[in-house]
């Protein structure tokens, strides 16, 4: 954690990232524009998490306004199902080293990407400088190389056989035969030569949307008419109190927020009820509830390579974005050195299967960028990766902060506990009499002895109402905090 009162902070998942979105916040740049060239930055630093070929979500604010925005830029079902696409699905195995897991990949399992649209509406809500400048840092970096982490390379060994499906891939991620491996340097030159062309063309009508189009000719289902038709919508944020706070969370068709909100308002309603029972009341209301969560949960829900940047500029503004491109189809974007999404190939995404997902459908998703005005003035910009655990390491971080008024690095910090149809995974760090209780509750559990990435990543920026800047990246998933000074 750091303190400071100047710039800006920003909290991410990735060293170049944060400092990407600091050094144009030093230049004078607004959160938007901070968070714009760190997505373009995380694009060439954690490749498997974020990619132009994927989509997101985008939590605005605007401090001369007061007003808070949310833009839903998460991928779109293709307009029609191509007849050509059986040859566009293969099943490739991941190993996570305690289990391996079967993925779908290949042209048809791609949707419409939104990062590009999701860029421009960022852009729009707030950006003061041009695109050619904010990512000018991630061109430069995908030029002369990034040095691979120790978490980078344990994500790309997990997806390896997704990496080097392809002859083209494997010349990208594995050019001497293995992945790059810890403390080597990985040159993408193909996305710089991307970010330039989609900085001075766009990415629809560009020749990366011209490639894109081409390459799922007979074997997926996008058209140029899915590239050019598709649109980032602007929602109202779903705004709940609590403690006085306002917490502002991914609205439907978003399922994150609308599960998040029932557990602070059981929280609220009980007032002395545990974290762990909200919690589970809200794994219930997940499973059995109607109405509009139950016909949301019947929507794609998950989405396991995600990555989150909060920004906070000097003025209040206030942005925080999560994205993801699934695992990546397996096959580059022609020579621009990125993956097309697999959203519509994974079971847990898209429960209708790579053949049978509803047509020109916004999917649903439990990404939650998040922004909390507390009631003394102050700000908080967070959000997390995860998967389904989202809407459980939000909650938690959630409630630390606004009910229980806790440090921001203690709230991100905390150990956390996950729960799922009844089966309950913590981390190991409780005190004996919470730890009772959760075991006493819960019999069918899994106790985690450290900080694991199961349990998600909550990046978080915070300013005060004196204007003083705060930040915790999430050690679970490599998280740095930068306040820029």
């Amino acid at each position: 954690m750091t303190t400071g009162h100047e710039f800006g902070v920003v909290a991410a998942g990735h060293r170049l990232t944060a400092q990407a979105a600091s050094d144009i916040l030093r230049d004078g740049g607004h959160a938007a524009d901070a968070a714009i060239a760190a997505l373009a930055m995380a694009c060439v630093c954690e490749p498997v998490l974020a990619s132009p070929g994927g989509g997101g979500f985008a939590m605005l604010r605007d401090a001369g306004s007061g007003k808070t925005e949310l833009i839903d830029f998460f991928p779109h079902t293709p307009l029609r199902r191509q007849t050509a696409n059986d040859q566009g699905v293969y099943e490739i195995i991941a190993d996570f080293g305690t289990a391996t897991q079967a993925f779908h990949i290949g042209p048809a399992t791609t949707a419409t990407p939104g990062f590009f649209a999701g860029v421009e509406a960022i852009g729009e809500h707030g950006s003061s400088l041009d695109l050619g400048t904010l990512f000018a840092p991630a061109i430069k970096a995908a030029r002369e190389g990034v040095q691979v982490t120790p978490y980078q390379h344990y994500l790309s060994t997990v997806v390896q056989p997704i990496l080097t499906a392809t002859d083209r891939s494997r010349e990208l991620f594995a050019p001497s035969g293995d992945l790059v491996g810890v403390g080597e340097i990985f040159r993408n030159p193909g996305l710089a030569d991307a970010f330039e062309v989609m900085a001075e063309d766009g990415f629809a009508a560009s020749a990366i949307g011209r490639t894109i189009a081409s390459a799922q000719n007979d074997r997926g289902h996008l058209t140029s008419d899915d590239l050019a038709s598709y649109r980032a919508i602007t929602r109202e944020p779903l705004a709940v109190r609590i403690a006085g706070n306002t917490v502002h969370l991914n609205p439907l068709p978003a399922a994150s927020g609308v599960l998040i909100a029932l557990g602070m308002n059981r929280l609220a309603d009980t007032g002395g009820a545990t974290l762990a029972d909200a919690l589970a009341q809200t794994d219930i209301a997940r499973r059995q509830a109607d109405g509009d969560l139950s016909r949301l949960i019947d929507r794609p829900l998950r989405q396991r390579g995600t990555t989150h940047i909060s920004v906070i500029d000097a003025q209040g503004n206030a942005c925080a974005v999560t994205v993801s491109n699934g695992e990546g189809n397996g096959e580059l974007a022609g020579p621009f050195g990125f993956m097309p999404n697999n959203i519509l190939g994974e079971e847990d995404v898209n429960p209708f299967g790579a053949a049978g997902w509803p047509e020109n459908t916004r999917l649903a998703s439990m990404m939650c960028p998040a922004i909390i005005e507390t009631c003394d003035g102050g700000l908080v910009a967070l959000g997390s990766g995860g998967s389904n655990r989202i809407r459980s390491a939000m909650l938690q971080v959630i409630a630390r902060l606004a009910a229980n008024h806790a440090d921001l690095a203690d709230a991100v910090d905390a150990p956390r506990i996950h729960i799922e149809n009844g089966h309950i995974d913590f981390e190991d760090r409780f005190d004996n009499e919470t730890r009772k209780a959760l075991v006493a509750a819960f019999p069918d559990y899994r106790a985690w002895p450290e900080p694991n990435m199961f349990f998600g990543g909550v990046h978080a920026a915070a300013r005060d109402q004196h204007g003083r800047m705060t930040g915790a990246g999430d050690r679970r998933r490599d998280g740095v905090a930068m306040v820029v000074s």
